[in-house]
């Protein structure tokens, strides 16, 4: 009997099956696997500047570039309003969301191809992915805010009590990044042009966002169109957050709201619409 019971407990077998309930987003499978996701946004930071002369540096040295560019082009060489602000300060505070969200949907919507080993070989959920991606963009996050607060001290701007709300301006840009990141990851897989699609995406969103001009530009009758790229709210927003000095984007961020939701538990449902064949076809 005994002998009997050992070869039925050597035969048996531990098998993962998905869950029986459909859920857009399962929140408490990601939570079940929070070090994962924790350990695959490490991973992202580490490889991102490991064998770099400049390391970290980068983080810094990219948006402080692009800033002297801005305010030696549209600036000082064409004029673009700054809200009554530093135009250096202007340019770089509409840069930091703006990386955030670049960062993050660029290394988000390649990352299921860049990760075939991981997929094809265990199991866990794989939305996992493209968020530890964006994850891994508050680093960068986290040091251009201090080389702003530097600015503002250099440039002797106060800060305002507004500043308050820029976790949650910070969520929202996450939220949207996630959102089209999942999209592109996940029709990445079916289709590779999509790879060279997203970095043409990008460019062209950020002359389409008020990064080196101001939003008031626009002309009002066609703000409506303009705040439907909801990456106008959530940079006018931060603007407002850290300055405290323009008036309050309520329509911009309203459409930014309503648009991020919209097209987060849309890259949602396509994400989870592909998900179990991600295996058989990457």
């Amino acid at each position: 009997m005994t002998e009997n019971k050992s070869k039925t407990d050597h035969l048996r077998q531990t098998v993962i099956e998905p869950s029986p309930k459909w859920r857009l987003i399962d929140f408490r499978e990601l939570w079940e696997y929070r070090e994962l996701l924790f350990m695959l946004a490490l991973r992202e930071v580490q490889l991102r500047y490991r064998q770099t002369f400049l390391g970290v540096a980068w983080v810094i040295l990219q948006p402080l570039v692009t800033t002297v560019i801005f305010t030696f082009i549209f600036g000082r060489l064409l004029g673009a309003g700054s809200d009554d602000i530093q135009y250096e300060l202007f340019a770089f505070a509409g840069l930091i969301p703006w990386n955030v969200f670049s960062q993050s949907l660029q290394r988000g919507g390649v990352s299921l191809t860049r990760d075939i080993r991981l997929i094809t070989k265990i199991f866990f959920p794989r939305v996992i992915i493209p968020i530890a991606n964006a994850i891994s963009t508050l680093v960068d996050f986290g040091v251009s805010f201090i080389i702003l607060i530097v600015l503002l001290l250099v440039y002797q701007v106060p800060l305002s009590i507004s500043i308050l709300s820029l976790p949650l301006l910070l969520v929202l840009t996450l939220m949207l990044s996630i959102g089209v990141g999942v999209i592109f990851a996940s029709l990445n897989v079916y289709y590779r042009d999509f790879t060279y699609v997203l970095p043409f995406l990008i460019q062209v969103w950020m002359y389409a966002s008020p990064l080196a001009y101001s939003s008031n530009l626009i002309p009002e009758s066609l703000n409506w169109i303009y705040d439907l790229n909801p990456m106008v709210g959530i940079i006018d927003g931060f603007r407002w957050a850290i300055f405290g000095t323009i008036t309050f984007p309520m329509n911009a961020l309203i459409y930014s709201f309503v648009t991020s939701l919209v097209i987060f538990f849309l890259g949602m449902f396509i994400f989870r619409r592909l998900e179990r064949s991600f295996a058989d076809v990457i």
